[in-house]
């Protein structure tokens, strides 16, 4: 295997309390700590994993944004990729949109596995991988929990409702990684700088022919309705009392 492709999103640390905007057009975003979504972290890690033993060659991540975006490209060289593609765009990308573009991408570099967190964590639609696959025609894997490369296929054990599931697929594929499928490696100063020289290319969304006109037209956005407190009971006897009176017992 040649080259893996890995999908980075950046998106608002997982560590910050999200916001609502007054209006409730949206997120807050200024002046809120942005990351690389923790899934994408995790696709890295697989994909780095698997050029060190030497069954490819070359990683490269990819991600959509606006220019900030550079700053999570960046994290992804100081983790160990050997090149980024940033496509530059200010204005929000659906995960279709995303699918189209990451395909794009793939005709230009003709990867052999194409890696993906399962999820982004600022919308949560785990589309963006299946999607790339069907407009791609080749195969997919979700939510995989452990992946090994066998020549020209690739056995994944998928995380289920029902446990785990193990399959093969014949590569070239996309796969979206699990939470449990590795521990992302920390990233030393030194692998920082080294990453200020790394290749990071620059494309217009323009330029690959597609377009960001969103299909769906966010209604409102509403923070979560906060929880009611705790009641402290003394006694099974009480806790009992409480759940009839609310009808719960």
């Amino acid at each position: 295997m040649q080259k893996i492709l890995v999908g980075i999103k950046r998106v608002v640390d997982y560590n910050v309390r999200v916001r609502v905007k007054a209006d409730g057009s949206g997120v807050a975003t200024d002046g809120v700590k942005m990351s690389v979504n923790p899934f994408d972290e995790i696709a890295l890690e697989e994909a780095l994993r698997i050029r060190e033993r030497g069954e490819a060659s070359e990683v490269v991540a990819v991600s959509i944004g606006p220019e900030e975006a550079q700053q999570q490209l960046r994290t992804a060289l100081a983790m160990g990729a050997d090149r980024a593609i940033l496509v530059k765009t200010e204005h929000p990308i659906e995960p279709l949109t995303a699918a189209r573009v990451l395909l794009a991408i793939v005709r230009k570099e003709s990867p052999d596995l194409v890696i993906v967190g399962k999820q982004a964590i600022d919308d949560d639609c785990a589309q963006t991988g299946p999607m790339l696959a069907a407009l791609w025609e080749r195969p997919q894997a979700t939510f995989c929990s452990k992946l090994e490369i066998r020549g020209g296929t690739a056995v994944i054990v998928r995380e289920v409702d029902a446990g785990l599931e193990t399959i093969e697929i014949d590569l070239p594929a996309v796969i979206s990684a699990d939470l449990r499928l590795n521990e992302p490696r920390y990233v030393k100063l030194p692998d920082i700088m080294k990453a200020k020289k790394k290749p990071l290319d620059v494309l217009e969304l323009g330029s690959l022919g597609i377009s960001a006109e969103p299909g769906l037209r966010p209604v409102r956005t509403e923070a979560p309705q906060p929880r009611s407190k705790g009641v402290m009971v003394k006694d099974v006897a009480e806790l009992v009392s409480a759940l009839r009176k609310r009808g719960l017992a």
